[in-house]
């Protein structure tokens, strides 16, 4: 039957190898149960909630991607987009979270719609590619200042706004060692880096009483405090335009490049270079997305995490159907969750960023039409704490320094409509 259905012998798979490629993917992306928790409880959502929200949202999203459209790619709630959402939305721009879920929502319809129409590839090349790689490299940025906050590694000050914090402190001092056993174990290539290294990290801190250790095993917490909880009528706003936007582009990117990323690797692509079941794909990752906010979580996106998975051999839709039963087994270890400290948790963070950092690569450096704008991109998103001005700033710069240099042609029009959106916005509304 899963032979029939998942078409395995036709990808020259097995049920054992999807299995254990299953276990791969779900080893290496399993630290946002943990790390997405945190952020989220300082949005004022109820951390026990957002447990449970994060691993439901995981795996309805992934089991959606295996059974709906066939693919070995994994689901969650996505990093980047979860800061945006708290530090930006929620804490900088003054909305409850209930409203910031409603925004969520509303992009989970807007992405749903474009999903099935035919103008889906003319939004998603909208942006140059230039842009898109720097709006990946600012959120890289983003998570960073982010991450060095938590750690306390970088600290306000009245003169200067920012300066270093005192590392000498045990804390301090064990995110480091977090972050760096991350980066340690990767460049080893070994599965599970980041999870290890949180686990790690934790055992330390207890043996140390700096922190206490809840237990294992229990019955999954409620989900009352958000299920059904979010705001749609509060997020009819216009002073909400960019933020729902911002969820929206990153995602609908996000996804993209990944969805092509992941099945390149496993050779799923067809003769063009196109992704088969595109349609399937898509609308598994925008129910997922809406689905989420409905439970009570941020975004939910695809996972670059899956390449794991497909160099283990998964090939079909099996793998994510074994990360989703996982995902759903975590569920029982809330107690194991809520022992993890947070200076074990906020150095994904800055390893993210780190890895986010490389699409700076890809930034056409001997064109300043192309380079001056993805600076201004990387620049303001972090220093403004918002993906949004961080895309608006930087694809207003793009359209007027082609205007003016005189270098527009038919493929900037979508980038001149956008600029000229986020132009109308900033006029009218500010930058809130």
């Amino acid at each position: 039957m899963l032979d029939s259905y998942f078409k395995l012998s036709e990808h020259n798979t097995t049920i054992r190898t999807e299995v254990i490629a299953g276990f791969t993917t779900f080893l290496t992306m399993a630290y946002i149960i943990l790390v997405n928790p945190d952020i989220l409880a300082e949005a004022g959502i109820d951390r026990d909630a957002a447990f449970v929200a994060t691993c439901l949202a995981a795996a309805v999203g992934t089991m959606l991607m295996g059974v709906v459209a066939n693919y070995p790619i994994a689901l969650a709630p996505g990093m980047g987009v979860n800061a945006f959402f708290t530090y930006t939305v929620v804490i900088g721009g003054g909305y409850s979270w209930q409203v910031a879920l409603g925004s969520v929502f509303i992009a989970g319809v807007l992405f749903l719609i474009l999903s099935v129409l035919p103008i889906r590839e003319w939004i998603i090349n909208a942006i140059p590619r230039s842009q898109k790689m720097a709006i990946a490299a600012g959120i890289g940025l983003f998570l960073a200042i982010i991450a060095l906050q938590k750690m306390n590694i970088v600290v306000d000050h009245p003169a200067t706004l920012v300066t270093l914090g005192d590392i000498s402190q045990p804390v301090v001092l064990l995110s480091i060692f977090c972050f760096l056993m991350m980066v340690t174990l990767e460049i080893r290539k070994i599965p599970g880096g980041i999870i290890l290294s949180i686990i790690a990290t934790t055992i330390i801190g207890v043996a140390l009483d700096i922190s206490t250790f809840g237990g294992v095993m229990s019955m999954p917490p409620s989900l009352a405090p958000t299920f059904a909880e979010l705001d749609i009528a509060g997020a009819f706003n216009l002073g909400m335009t960019g933020i729902i936007l911002a969820f929206l582009f990153v995602h609908m990117f996000d996804t993209a490049g990944t969805l092509v990323t992941v099945a390149n690797a496993a050779n799923l692509l067809d003769k063009d270079g196109k992704l088969p079941r595109l349609d399937k794909a898509l609308l598994a990752d925008s129910t997922s997305m809406l689905a989420g906010s409905v439970i009570g979580t941020s975004p939910v996106t695809s996972y670059i995490e899956s390449t794991a998975g497909v160099n283990a051999g998964g090939r079909t839709g099996l793998t994510a159907v074994v990360v989703a039963l996982l995902f759903l087994a975590s569920l029982f270890f809330a107690p194991l969750v809520g022992s993890v400290p947070s200076y074990a948790t906020f150095p994904v963070l800055l390893f993210v960023a780190s890895l986010m950092m490389r699409n700076i690569n890809h930034i056409d450096w001997e064109d300043m039409t192309e380079y001056v704008p993805a600076v201004i991109t990387m620049v303001v998103m972090p220093l403004s704490f918002s993906i949004a001005d961080g895309i608006g700033f930087g694809i207003i710069t793009y359209a007027l320094l082609k205007v003016l240099s005189g270098k527009m042609n038919k493929s900037h029009i979508p980038a001149l409509v956008m600029a000229s959106i986020f132009i109308i916005k900033y006029a009218f509304l500010g930058v809130h």
